[in-house]
């Protein structure tokens, strides 16, 4: 039986949300999410069959024989942890003790047939009456006794050999019908708000002092509520369909309802584009952050040496990755009481909030504005998982009001780090807010190092988080690895220690090109701003806000004035954005 205290490791248990260790559980499965629905985009293109059933952008109403009704059918009665075969194909989190060892899963039939029904002929080969075979019921499997499946991961992060793969198949017309019904997850409304602001705060806050002193005071405090709520909105768009078809999983899975399956080329260049601007901020960052501390050397030559800790680190699995990602959120919460306590303790500009630096209401240049919708829109850049959070939830229905408490609380972080930052400092802000930490006299040398040091060994730990699923892309579009049939298969396989061969020789020296490739532009394109305008006017409209209005406008097969004023304005803005950020560049 597997409990805490066992030497499994439960992956995301909801049985107390007050439990730090479920709650880090449910992080963790946060992160899983986020690799798997990222390459599904590109693995699930080879969903396109001849039949109808197999484009999930296509007609879901599947039409009945006239000779028979569904209640005609051999109707199997699946047990309650097979019901929903997205959310717990995987069973993270049974603990049905019922079962023994070795023993398959139960199925019981009970056939329904009317009382007129003609009982045929013991000699009439009449055919037996069967759903159709699909591809996205679960097929069999076999786990060890009474254990859950949990990711095949155990205390030590270490792969469970007793863990077999589920293949994704098709639902039946039945197996639909009897699987509508349930959509829930494993995670809290807790667990749930946390793994949402933990992955909507990041290192776009370190840029939003200097988004305000590109727009100013009135424009930037428009753009940052303006993005908070038009962002929160659109998460909820994708919510709502993700949850209105139990078929559909991530965000690659609204695409192929909305736009059909040649889509997921297009949102996987997305990705490709949106996580190799994030490996390259993030190396910019740790190089940039060292310089401040040790300027004795250039960042320049910081960034080459990294390649002796990143390249290693991209090897490693992602069981082990997941909890790297947990330091991103010490390093946030770290940042954010420093830069308040500098600003309230130093009596004396610059960098006081007593004495504060200089500002102005207005924009400074029109050109900058465009930087600005970048910068502000880099911090909301989350959609990608949220999907899947939604279906992971217990009760979906809670999902409006745990994602508008997650706005909530990242766009006031972000809106307080902006205030603060350009009081602090006026527009002679930094890119990076922490590297005028260091810089300015008068603040506690100790606590300033204490928070750099993290935003150095943060990205360092984060790289390899980040490249893992834009490896796992880039490795089925050039045919060294197979596609595979789900976001949780292929985020158990990135878990999943590679065996040595030839194709695991291939995709080793791709994962070092990718790391190379990523310290080689940074070096070319210094300026993180310029960075994060990238990554905010182009990756984070497209996947934040243009794609999920028009997924709502091509599902609804309408466009209200709100949806249409959002999505003129966001591809204006991201036009507008992406051209200031090249030009900076």
């Amino acid at each position: 039986m597997t409990s805490w205290g066992s030497s499994s490791f439960p992956f995301g248990t909801p049985v107390s949300g007050s439990s730090v260790r479920e709650v880090i559980a449910s992080y963790r499965r946060a992160q899983y999410f986020a690799a798997g629905s990222t390459v599904a985009s590109v693995s699930d293109e080879s969903d396109e069959r001849d039949d109808e059933e197999a484009q999930i952008g296509g007609a879901f109403e599947e039409e009945e024989p006239e000779d028979f009704e569904e209640e005609d059918l051999q109707t199997p009665t699946v047990l309650s942890s097979q019901n929903d075969v997205f959310v717990d194909q995987f069973q993270w989190d049974d603990f049905d003790n019922t079962q023994s060892p070795g023993e398959a899963p139960t199925i019981s039939y009970a056939p329904r047939r009317r009382a007129s029904e003609r009982q045929p002929a013991a000699h009439e080969g009449t055919p037996l009456l069967k759903s159709k075979a699909s591809r996205l019921s679960t097929a069999s499997g076999t786990h060890a006794a009474n254990e859950g499946p949990s990711y095949g991961l155990n205390d030590s992060g270490e792969v469970s050999q007793s863990h077999t793969i589920i293949s994704a198949r098709r639902l039946s017309t039945t197996t639909k019908a009897e699987s509508r019904h349930h959509s829930g997850g494993k995670s809290t409304f807790g667990q749930t708000l946390f793994n949402s602001i933990a992955i909507l705060l990041g290192i776009g806050m370190l840029s939003e002092p200097l988004a305000f002193a590109y727009a100013g005071w009135i424009a930037g405090t428009i753009l940052i509520i303006l993005y908070g709520l038009i962002s929160c909105y659109t998460a909820k768009l994708l919510a709502h369909i993700i949850l209105a078809d139990h078929r559909l999983r991530s965000y690659a899975d609204v695409g192929r309802k909305a736009f059909g399956a040649r889509s997921t080329v297009v949102i996987s260049i997305m990705f490709c584009l949106e996580l190799f601007a994030v490996s390259v901020i993030l190396v910019t960052l740790y190089a940039d952050s060292l310089h401040t501390i040790i300027p004795k050397y250039s960042s320049d030559t910081y960034k080459i040496w990294g390649l002796l800790l990143l390249i290693p680190m991209v090897f490693l699995p992602l069981s082990l990755l997941s909890y790297t990602s947990i330091l991103g959120i010490i390093s946030t919460i770290m940042m954010i009481i420093v830069i308040l306590y500098d600003g309230l303790s130093k009596p004396d500009a610059p960098g006081s909030l007593r004495t504060p630096a200089e500002t102005s209401f207005t924009i400074s240049s029109w050109s900058n504005l465009g930087i600005a919708y970048g910068l502000f829109m880099a911090g909301f850049s989350g959609h990608a998982v949220i999907p899947s959070l939604a279906r992971d939830m217990i009760n979906p229905e809670e999902f409006d009001t745990m994602i508008n408490w997650a706005f909530l609380v990242a766009t006031t972080v972000y809106a307080l780090i902006g205030y603060v930052g350009y009081l602090m400092f006026g527009s002679n802000v930094s890119d990076e807010i922490s590297m005028d930490l260091l810089k300015t006299p008068g603040y506690n040398p100790v606590m300033n190092q204490a928070a750099l040091w993290m935003l150095v060994i943060s990205p360092l730990s984060k790289f390899a988080l980040t490249t893992q699923p834009l490896n796992a892309v880039l490795e089925v579009l050039f045919g060294i690895e197979p596609a595979a049939a789900s976001p949780e298969e292929m985020a158990l396989k990135m878990s999943t220690p590679v065996p040595w061969s030839y194709k695991a020789l291939l995709g080793g020296t791709q994962r070092v090109i990718v790391a190379i490739a990523s310290v080689a532009v940074s070096v070319a394109v210094p300026e993180f701003s310029a960075l994060m305008a990238f990554l905010g006017s182009f990756s984070a409209f497209m996947i934040c806000i243009i794609g999920p209005v028009a997924a709502k406008i091509v599902v609804e097969r309408k466009c209200g004035i709100l949806d249409a004023l959002i999505l003129g304005a966001g591809i204006v803005m991201a036009s507008w954005g992406t051209v200031a950020a090249f030009l900076i560049a």
